[in-house]
């Protein structure tokens, strides 16, 4: 992760570049009715259900188990009343997850089941298809079900970033410099062959350093960017950063 560590931090305030993302939205809708935040809420779910379905099978429970679990607790979650139980923990939508399905699983995984299983429907659409694949591909059982949870929250944030950083670089026409550069995203500025990739490429080696410290410096936006999203104060965002890296160390 030694791209999101080149530049340090900008002077400016970071309230003043804190703009109203999805979580602050949730939370700020409080008590009331909101679709706006509802649909927020939705998104955040639907980027982020894995670590949870990775949570729970590190818990022990079994594929078929997992997936009813998963799904029924993000459709009692996005029922009308999600709103209040949001307005009542810590800002951070980590936290946030992984509290309110450690208290769904302790009270109230069996009418839940019995509840999804009867009705035939789901609120929420998962990509559950490719959840044991990814599970299997996790590291070995040395990992705790709670740091598997931070770990894959992690890796879906830098994931997340890496798609639309790719979606800016398709949208500019430039999609097959991604795919040559993108390898260079988290290596040592110093570890960069610069020299090797300028035969190999056919670039100048000056432009190619430029392209490189281009990419990672968007990078590192979007991935703040992308922090952001799931925190509720400017003031989070460094932490959970630092946070972050830490448990892929």
């Amino acid at each position: 992760m030694a791209a999101l560590y080149d530049t340090p931090p900008r002077s400016v305030s970071p309230r003043a570049r804190f703009a109203t993302t999805r979580w602050t939205m949730v939370l700020a809708a409080g008590r009331r009715s909101s679709p706006e935040a509802a649909r927020a809420l939705e998104d955040l779910c639907r980027a982020y259900w894995y670590p949870l379905y990775a949570y729970v099978r590190r818990r022990g429970q079994s594929k078929a188990e997992a997936e009813d679990l998963t799904q029924a607790f993000f459709a009692r979650l996005l029922e009308k009343d999600f709103l209040r139980s949001a307005a009542r923990e810590k800002g951070r939508f980590r936290t946030f997850m992984l509290v309110a399905f450690q208290r769904f699983c302790a009270n109230e995984w069996d009418r839940a089941r019995a509840q999804k299983r009867g009705s035939g429907q789901v609120i929420l659409s998962l990509n559950l298809d490719t959840a044991e694949r990814r599970y299997h591909a996790e590291p070995a059982d040395e990992l705790s079900a709670d740091r598997i949870f931070e770990r894959r929250w992690a890796l879906t944030l830098i994931e997340q970033t890496i798609a639309r950083l790719r979606r800016e670089y398709e949208v500019a026409g430039k999609g097959g410099d991604f795919d040559q550069l993108k390898t260079f995203l988290t290596a040592d500025s110093g570890a960069i062959p610069y020299a090797e990739l300028s035969v190999k490429l056919g670039q100048n080696e000056g432009s190619l350093r430029v392209a490189v410290h281009r990419l990672r410096k968007r990078f590192r936006e979007l991935f703040r960017q992308e922090i952001a999203q799931t925190v509720s104060s400017p003031d989070e965002i460094d932490g959970e950063l630092r946070y972050l890296l830490s448990v892929l160390s």
